[in-house]
């Protein structure tokens, strides 16, 4: 029999007849908000041919809606104590597979051939933990996988960044690399009382549609993001600073490097446009050798 995810008073039930306590360091805030989950389900489930890898499925509510939507989900999730409430959650979910091991460790190519090869289009949807949001967002769009699309729960602080503008305002390293390989847009804000046990901020919903290829193409991806990361490291200095410091080379080869990309000495990283930063990493790869 199915279990009815959207009273609060059931699902603490369950969790507590399973004896399951929140982890602090796993950073454990479970979605449990019946409006939320059906809107993400259908942002990452538009056809009923597709497959959903989700990450962090806590304890089914967002698994349940996806379910009822994708020809298959595939829920990965670290905490081994959650597998028996899953299974109790998502009895009736028949097109379900519980991967029990940690996103940032497996090997997402192989386990989306295993596992999702027959669907005609495969998306990602998550709720993240707080505290390994860019590490799982950069791998899943770095890795060259066969995905559609991201659709992901996220800190509204980190939304911003992840959708800013690269040169605008809120652009930061994170919006470069996000923005090298995908198009990035703000679906809808979730307040922190749609979670169990509630966070100390409100919560984002955004999608990454992938791009065919990349929007820049510098001459090392390697030497690009290493460029971004150290220009950035200093928001409120000049990019020959955060260069220096971060690349470990001298200011004047910094500063040599801005002036032969066209830029002005002065400039802050935040101000720079994607295709600008490339420029940027091609010279700063000639101070590296």
């Amino acid at each position: 029999m199915s279990v009815d995810l959207a009273d609060i008073n059931i699902v603490k039930s369950v969790l507590a007849r399973h004896g399951f306590a929140f982890s602090k360091s796993l950073g454990q805030n479970f979605l449990i908000d019946s409006s939320v989950c059906p809107r993400m389900a259908d942002a990452a489930a538009t056809d009923k041919s597709y497959g959903v890898l989700e990450v962090g499925p806590g304890i089914g509510v967002l698994t349940s809606e996806l379910s009822k939507r994708a020809k298959k989900v595939v829920s990965v999730e670290l905490d081994k104590r959650l597998l028996p409430v899953l299974h109790e959650t998502l009895c009736d979910c028949n097109n379900v597979e519980i991967v029990n091991d940690d996103i940032l460790k497996l090997d997402l190519k192989k386990l989306i051939s295993e596992k999702l090869d027959d669907c005609s289009e495969v998306t990602v949807c998550a709720n993240l933990p707080y505290y390994i949001t860019s590490p799982v967002i950069m791998k899943l769009l770095s890795e060259q996988l066969p995905l559609k699309k991201i659709v992901v729960m996220v800190q509204k602080e980190a939304a911003d960044r992840f959708c800013a503008e690269v040169g605008g305002k809120n652009s930061g390293a994170v919006t470069v690399g996000v923005n090298y390989y995908a198009d990035a847009r703000l679906l809808f804000p979730v307040p922190r009382e749609s979670f169990i046990p509630s966070p100390k901020v409100d919560s984002a919903v955004i999608e990454l549609t992938l791009l065919d290829g990349k929007r820049v193409t510098p001459k090392s991806e390697k030497v690009f993001f290493n460029t971004v990361k150290a220009a950035f490291s200093m928001r409120r200095k000049t990019a020959v600073n955060g260069l220096s410091g971060g690349l470990c080379i001298s200011k004047e080869a910094a500063a040599a490097a801005i002036e032969r990309a066209g830029l002005s000495p002065t400039v802050r990283a935040e101000k720079l446009s994607m295709e600008e930063l490339s420029r940027l990493s091609d010279e700063i790869g000639k101070e590296l050798k």
